[in-house]
């Protein structure tokens, strides 16, 4: 008879029932089916930045070039950093492996799009104006919230490499990398506060809904691990 303990917790046979649901999804890919994956993730991920070098191609920029190309790449920057904290609990629940080889690339893109989205910024809304630059981040607090997550991100995508995992050692690498989490969480305040002084959270907050559940699971897994150790 199987005893309260010996019985699988609940995330554990949610994660079960859900990698049974994906089976049809092999948990890791053959070389070629990887490449492939890799390079329609890459090609996707370029949407953002070839949508909006067509319009200015073509001239249909709208009223305010300026803001749109700055929204573009800001909302791109935080769907991109959004989608690479996604991807180690959907591995989770479905059991595909071959996710975790996709996160470098989505993490370097999310830096990609921000770097873009902040030499936007300073270049074509402040035309390299440093003083009015540094006043407008202490001034307003969602371009404090940017700017402390775009720093945030500097070390995180000059450390991606796996050079850099043997040169700091993986629990040190690791560690490092957390920051990401609060990196997340002053992107979603940069976005949120911007919007604030619209009047217009709807937005904002779907990406916050969207953040609180990654973070969430992510303690869950943590519980999770923490009592199986003190039962063990």
């Amino acid at each position: 008879m199987m005893t309260p303990r010996d019985r699988p917790s609940r995330p554990t046979q949610a994660r079960e029932n859900a990698a049974r649901g994906f089976g049809n999804v092999p948990a890791s890919l053959p070389p070629r089916a990887l490449v492939a994956v890799k390079t329609a993730v890459f090609v996707a991920s370029l949407y953002e930045l070839v949508r909006l070098v067509w319009l200015g191609v073509q001239d249909d920029l709208g009223a305010n070039p300026v803001e749109l190309v700055e929204r573009g790449l800001g909302t791109a920057a935080l769907v991109m950093l959004l989608v690479t904290l996604a991807v180690t609990p959907l591995r989770r629940l479905t059991g595909w492996t071959w996710l975790v080889r996709l996160r470098r690339m989505l993490g370097l893109f999310a830096f990609f799009y921000a770097a873009l989205h902040v030499t936007a910024w300073v270049w074509l809304d402040h035309w390299m104006d440093w003083q009015a630059i540094v006043e407008d981040v202490v001034k307003r607090p969602y371009l404090t919230f940017g700017a402390i997550a775009f720093v945030l991100l500097v070390p995180l995508a000059i450390t991606s490499t796996k050079g850099w995992v043997k040169r700091l050692g993986g629990r040190h690498w690791q560690r490092l990398h957390r920051l990401v989490y609060a990196a997340a969480v002053l992107a979603v305040a940069h976005y949120w506060f911007h919007k604030l002084a619209k009047n217009d959270l709807s937005t904002p907050a779907i990406y916050a809904v969207i953040l609180a559940a990654l973070l969430a699971a992510r303690l869950v897994h943590w519980g999770a691990r923490v009592r199986a150790s003190r039962a063990a």
